[in-house]
Order: structure tokens, then C-alpha cells, then sequence
């Protein structure tokens, strides 16, 4: 096993598969703390935790636990991945769980990481992150529900996350090759510093610090799917495998993603809709349910079913109900449409926007694991599942910033 990934949620855990997939390393998504006796055969192991918005002592206890796992079935890496956009409040996960796998790493262990994603228009200068060409703080992900990056400075937000000092490998050090990038992680470590993020712009920048980490076991590597990508890079033996079948069923989208992008996604999306209304959840959540089944049922075509709304109807509803509860009330729901349609409606394939929403909807599925089946869009896989019952499905766990504006169409679309 070169790699063994801890990610924080599904949506994550799946971009890596996609990636790493596509640049020829087998790939296989568990979910959830794994049982060690279960090892399985591909070269990178991805394990999607629900960690990014947990307590930060779950969070912990469960990357710990997984990394434990991931050491003894041989993983030559660990790779602790993380969003892109680097969701996490001051509070949160990242820096916790970076430090407790330094912990369990050595004594003179650090890690090195980064957010970069240029495919999916993520990129870093001078520690500060970009999406497109915004700073983080100036995107639509400085208000996002759950995890609100109002600053792009991520070595400043990393800090506030640990007790240990936080460096930077400049671009102009990435820009003079892995030989410079060795030395300056060298420095920095002798200064102290134990988490240490690298800047990059392109796909090239990430092969420079792949060039420069992949042979250090003393490091855990971290951040989005991009360095992740370039690592599989190098370590590849064999090209991406040929895209196999979808298996025959019905079609449904599910969408609990607050994102700007899904909004477009949604309002680009011709097909029959159903809008949940939180409101009428917390009243009667059975009967918005079966409202929702017997919409799927009769619908002609691929059928929609929604709780993404506007910016301010979501404070709204936070405002109204908190916004723990809204959140779990909006994923039960979709993961309960998610269960009927799949055992009384004969759906098989699932594209679910949104990565609490996706980890509800596999956990009320019970698949423990996804295998690549093609890659649909950057970042995006279609993957295949054996549920309890033993029935084949279709999966398409997507973040809700992934995908064009017309991917809830063509993500259905089989290549010939």
C-alpha cells in the first residue's frame, strides 16, 4: 500500500479516489473507522471519516485510530486529507488531527501539506489561498454555513489551531526544484516548526513538492486531492483503468449542499424538482418523506430531491431552528428518500451534492466500501457499492463546490 489516506468526509475521501484513480494507482474508499482484519488489496487505501464538522476530540480519536489501521495493514504513506478550501473554524479539526498523527508518527516528525487543487481552480501564494482568482476570504466560502473561511491566510488560521509553530515553503522555493524544497523543510524543522504549508499555482508545483516528500517516512503528507494526485504520479505503475458499466436502475439526485455552485447546478437542472421545507421537517418529518418517495416514484425522467436554498433563507432556518438541528433534520431526510428509493423503487445510481449529506446517505445505504468506477468530472467519481442486501449501486458522492453548472445532467451521461 503506497498510500493510505485519513480524510474528513466522504465527498473528500471520493475526490482523492478520483484522482489518484486517474493517474493510474488503485484506489478503494472505506467508510468509517476501519476493522484492521479487513486489508484490502489497492494501492492507495482512502478512509472517509465524518470528522470535518465533529468535536474535535471524535475527530481525533478517529484519525488516530485510523491511522493506527492504515500502519499495520502497510501503508508506506499517511496522507491526512483535507478540503481545498481549508474548512475548518478557529476551533476546528485540522490542526488537532495534524498534531496528533505527528504525534504517532515520531519524535521528530512533522507535516507538510497543501490545499492546492489547480483543477478545480484552488491555488496558493504566500501562504494565502485563491479560489479562482478570489482570495478565500472574497468566495462564497467566506459564508458557508457550517464552516465560514474569512481568512485566507492559512498559515495564520493553521496557528490558531495548534500550540506548535506553523512555516511556509514559498513559491520561488518550489519554483527552484525539490532539491530547494528539501532544504528549506530542513530549516524549518530545525527552527521548531512542526506543520509546514507549501505554496503552488500549477499541476507542475505539486510534482515539484511530490518530487520533494514522496521518499520521507518521518513526514505525514496532507491536504486536498492535488498533491495527493501528484504523488500517485510517481508512484503509478499503470495507466487508468478502462471505465466499466453503469449498472442498470433508476436515477436520482439528492442535494443537501448549501454551495454556490450547486445552487447554479440546481437552478441549471431541467428535470422534475422537490424542494424539502424544513420547517414542515421539524413538525412532521414522515410525512415530508413519504411526500418526497412518492414524488420519486411518479416521476417521469431523473427526479431531483433538494433542500439547497439561498443564503438567506438557510440563516433563516439556522436562525429558527439552530444549526445542528437543521443540518441533521435536512441530512436524515435525504438519506431516508435515499434508503426507500433504493428498496422500494428500484433506483441504483445516486449523485448526492453536499459532503454531510453524502456521508448520510451511505451510512443509511450501509456500504462499508467504493470502488472507482470512471471518473465524471475533476474530482468527481461514479462509484460502485454492494449494499446489506447485496444489490450492485451506483454512487456519485460530490462535493457541492464540484462539477459544471450542468453536471446534474451530464454526470448521467455514459460514455460510448
Amino acid at each position: 500500500m503506497e498510500l493510505g489516506v485519513i480524510a474528513d468526509d466522504i465527498t473528500g475521501a471520493c475526490d482523492v479516489a478520483a484522482g489518484v484513480t486517474a493517474a493510474g494507482l488503485r484506489a478503494e474508499v472505506r467508510l468509517g473507522v476501519p476493522d484492521p482484519s479487513g486489508r484490502p488489496a489497492a494501492e492507495c487505501v482512502i478512509v472517509a471519516l465524518k470528522s470535518r464538522t465533529a468535536p474535535v476530540e471524535t475527530a481525533v480519536a478517529d484519525s488516530v485510530a485510523t491511522a493506527r489501521t492504515l500502519r499495520e495493514w502497510g501503508a508506506r504513506r499517511l496522507y491526512q486529507k483535507y478540503c481545498s478550501t481549508f474548512d475548518s473554524t478557529d476551533r476546528g479539526n485540522i490542526g488537532p488531527v495534524a498534531d496528533a498523527l505527528v504525534d504517532g508518527t515520531g519524535a521528530d516528525a512533522a507535516s507538510v501539506g497543501t490545499p492546492v487543487t489547480p483543477a478545480v481552480g484552488r491555488t496558493m501564494h504566500r501562504g494565502h489561498l485563491f479560489v479562482g482568482d478570489r482570495l478565500l476570504s472574497e468566495s462564497s466560502l467566506a459564508d458557508h454555513p457550517l464552516t465560514p473561511m474569512r481568512d485566507p491566510d492559512l498559515v495564520r488560521v493553521l496557528g490558531r489551531q495548534t500550540p506548535h509553530r506553523v512555516g511556509l515553503v514559498p513559491l520561488e522555493v518550489v519554483h527552484a526544484g525539490p532539491g530547494a524544497v528539501v532544504r528549506r523543510l530542513r530549516e524549518l524543522r530545525a527552527d521548531d516548526v512542526r506543520h509546514v504549508l507549501v505554496d503552488a499555482v500549477e499541476e507542475g508545483d505539486l510534482d515539484v513538492a511530490a518530487a520533494a516528500l514522496a521518499a520521507s517516512d518521518d513526514l505525514v503528507l496532507g491536504g486536498a486531492a492535488g498533491l495527493a494526485v501528484a504523488l500517485a504520479r510517481r508512484l503509478a505503475t499503470a495507466e487508468a483503468p478502462a471505465a466499466e458499466p453503469a449498472p442498470q436502475g433508476r436515477g436520482l439526485i439528492l442535494s443537501g449542499s448549501g454551495s454556490e455552485r450547486t445552487r447554479a447546478q440546481i437552478a441549471a437542472f431541467a428535470g422534475p424538482r422537490y424542494s424539502l421545507d424544513v420547517d414542515a421537517l421539524v413538525d412532521a418529518p414522515e410525512v415530508v418523506v413519504d411526500d418526497a418517495v412518492a414524488f420519486v416514484a411518479r416521476a417521469r425522467g431523473l427526479p431531483l430531491v433538494s433542500a439547497t436554498a439561498e443564503p438567506d433563507v438557510v440563516a433563516r432556518v439556522q436562525q429558527r431552528w439552530g444549526r445542528e438541528q437543521a443540518a441533521a433534520l435536512v441530512e436524515d431526510a435525504l438519506a431516508r428518500v435515499a434508503a426507500a428509493a433504493v428498496e422500494r423503487l428500484g433506483v441504483r445510481r445516486i449523485l448526492v451534492a453536499g459532503g454531510e449529506t453524502s456521508g448520510a446517505v451511505a451510512a443509511a445505504l450501509g456500504v462499508p466500501a467504493l470502488r472507482v468506477r470512471r471518473v465524471a468530472a475533476p474530482g468527481v467519481a461514479w462509484t460502485t457499492a454492494t449494499d446489506a442486501a447485496g444489490r450492485t449501486l451506483d454512487l456519485c458522492f460530490k462535493s457541492g463546490n464540484f462539477g459544471g453548472t450542468d453536471f446534474f445532467t451530464t454526470a448521467f451521461e455514459e460514455e460510448t
